[in-house]
């Protein structure tokens, strides 16, 4: 057997053994679920997941969400069996993981609104929905260190004697090619992420499943521009809407710019 060949069987092996020993389960690393999990396991420290959604439509705000699973076990991973990227899952599946992931771990979901997208761009808008959504699962996990007295992530206790999670201590995974700016725990992007980290990809169900949602509600108010189908997206149908009904609040002016200039250019003719 060539060395190469050798050296990925020994790896493989080796986290098939730590698998079984962690989780007490007979699932292998050939299973998806396995090395969503295996990818988080492998950064030696707890690990939050975070990713958006939102960022295309030309409507409504962006959502982010964080997750850290802080405790897991067999009956949690076979749960999260079918977890994926929340686009390759159907809406059914996406809404069960949803409540799964919810009760499981330590989450937070942040919306930054139309009206701030518009001040900051969408991608500082998306980024500081991650921040934000990030330190809130941080001060979650602190509390929960202080409440059981978690030697692993015990940091520098405050002068009230709450310990506090060195920066070091915790890995926030990224979902894309971008850091969170003005964020001083360690942080990594992760290319595909919700394909590769479970932190991730339930990160990413939380955030659709949730922006799916308040789109919905938008629509009752708004049904003419089909968004509880569209999720804001610029579809033909969205678009037609838009001109014949003019935009609404929730409405994203920057996205629009080549629409209306297209259409003003077409009105010459």
């Amino acid at each position: 057997m060539p060395k190469i060949e050798e050296t990925e069987k020994n790896e493989k092996e080796k986290t098939n053994t730590l698998v079984k020993k962690r989780l007490k389960t007979d699932l292998t690393v050939d299973d998806h679920i396995i090395q969503l999990f295996t990818f988080d396991y492998n950064q030696k420290c707890p690990v939050i997941g975070t990713d958006e959604a939102g960022r295309g439509p030309a409507a409504g705000g962006v959502f982010a969400s964080a997750v850290c699973f802080h405790q897991t076990d067999r009956a949690l991973i076979e749960k999260l069996m079918p977890l994926n990227d929340s686009k390759q899952l159907t809406k059914k599946k996406r809404e069960a993981l949803y409540d799964i992931i919810l009760e499981n771990s330590l989450n937070a979901t942040v919306c930054i609104e139309v009206e701030e997208i518009e001040q900051i761009n969408i991608l500082n808008a998306s980024l500081k929905a991650m921040r934000l959504a990030c330190l809130d699962v941080i001060k979650q996990l602190q509390v929960i260190q202080n409440l059981e007295a978690l030697p692993e992530l015990s940091g520098n206790a405050s002068d009230d004697g709450f310990k506090l999670i060195p920066y070091n201590g915790i890995m926030t995974l990224v979902d894309g090619n971008k850091m969170i700016p003005d964020y001083q725990y360690s942080q990594r992007r992760v290319i595909k992420g919700d394909s590769r980290s479970a932190a991730i990809a339930a990160a990413s169900i939380l955030a659709k499943v949730t922006r799916d949602r308040y789109m919905e509600r938008l629509d009752a108010e708004y049904p003419q521009y089909g968004w509880a189908k569209n999720a804001g997206y610029l579809t033909k149908e969205h678009l037609d809407a838009i001109d014949k009904y003019g935009l609404t609040p929730y409405h994203r002016p920057s996205f629009l710019k080549k629409h209306f200039a297209k259409q003003e250019q077409l009105s010459l003719f």
